[in-house]
This record gives C-alpha cells, structure tokens and sequence, in this order.
C-alpha cells in the first residue's frame, strides 16, 4: 500500500518528469510472501490481496509521467508483474525473471495480464506454465526490458534513459503516455481518429510550436514546462 500511495501523490505532483522503481538488496521484488497467504485460507483475503495489487499496477499505467523499472536480482511473479506493468525497464546484466506460480500449484493469473501485454503471446504461455527462468538478455529479446546493463553500469544505464526523456517536452511526453495506454484497448480504425484528435490537440500546445520552430532553424528548443 505504501507504493500505492505515494504514486497517489507523485501523480498529483507537476514537477515530476519521470519516476523509477528501484529496490535495495538483493532482489528487485519475489512477488507475494506465500507462507503470510497460507497462513489466511480464506477466498476473500485473497481477493482482496490481489484486487489491492492490480491497483497498484493499474496506478504505475495511469501514473502521468514514464515508469522506470530499475532491475536487479529477481523478478519474480507479481515481482515480474511490476516490470511489466511499468512503461520502460532497464535491467542488471544478471538480473532474472520469472512467473514461478506454477511449481507451487498456482498459475500467476494476475501477473499473467501485465506480461501478456509485454511479451508475444507464446513467450508469455511458455514462463507462465513452466515457471522457468529467463536471464536478462532473455527478457531484452522477448520485449519485458527495454535495455540491459553489466552490473556496476545498471545505475548509468537508467540514468542515461531519465535524463534522456526529461529532456523532452513534459507537455509532449505527458500527453503521450495516456494517448499510448488509451489507444491500445481500441480498434484500429477508433484509435486512428483518437490519435489524430491527441496529435491535433498536441499541436496547438506552445511546445510543439517550439520545438517545430528549433528543428527548422537548427537549433536546441527551449521548453516553457521542463
């Protein structure tokens, strides 16, 4: 709950420009404690759990601004379900990920909705019924992660990646990411006529007009929101 609420509050913040999800130790998240959920069998304290979860993830897709996964150690079942659900991820070299539910008897239905959303259809059956293991380069050539870093590089890596999308127009960028995550719930001609209708809006915006104005005479724009 605590992430919960303070992506609450970074949403509600217009200084933020990105936001990164980093853990200290060694995992990066191992997903839900299994012997605190055997030790509550009972139907509505799991749906609660995992309706209190999925708003979590559902908060990172909704949050304004980019989500950064900074990934080291393992990822594990709702652990991997937050590298999916956030919009970029940069991964330790020896990083790994898994939806292990499986070897315990419990496919991972819930992480099963954000991975699926990632990774090719095939790809995302084959981790969630197996419960195997991928390594990071795995995940970087099945789309989960957007870039991969030796281990002491993992920090320069992420931020080489915030300071490169803080450099755009937060007008642009902000716009963006809700036209991106509205756009693929639609049909294609719906969100065709939804694009255009952002693009035009994005248009009229002071940023735009700069930024067109600084590539036309071949100069660094200067955004009026940074």
């Amino acid at each position: 709950m605590a992430l919960k609420e303070e992506l609450g509050r970074l949403a509600n913040d217009g200084s933020v420009r990105c936001v990164v999800i980093a853990a200290e130790g060694r995992a990066f998240c191992a997903g839900h404690d299994l012997k605190q959920m055997r030790a509550n069998p009972d139907k509505a304290y799991y749906q609660e759990l995992f309706t209190r979860c999925a708003r979590v993830m559902q908060a990172i897709v909704e949050l304004p601004v980019p989500v950064i996964a900074r990934v080291q150690g393992i990822a594990t079942a709702a652990g991997c379900q937050l590298v999916a659900s956030c919009d970029l991820a940069v991964a330790a070299r020896s990083a790994r990920f898994a939806v292990s539910g499986i070897n315990a008897g419990l496919f991972c239905s819930t992480p099963a909705v954000a991975l699926s959303r990632n990774v090719a259809r095939k790809r995302a059956m084959e981790m969630l019924l197996t419960g195997e293991f991928i390594d990071a380069d795995t995940a970087h050539d099945w789309g989960l992660v957007n870039r991969v870093a030796d281990d002491d590089a993992l920090d320069a890596a992420v931020d080489e990646l915030t300071a490169s999308i803080c450099a755009k127009s937060a007008v642009a960028v902000r716009t963006g990411k809700a036209m991106f995550q509205r756009q693929l719930q639609m049909p294609l001609e719906e969100a065709y006529a939804f694009a255009g209708e952002v693009m035009a809006c994005n248009m009229m915006a002071e940023d735009a007009g700069e930024g067109i104005d600084a590539f036309i005479e071949k100069r660094a724009p200067h955004w009026r929101h940074r």
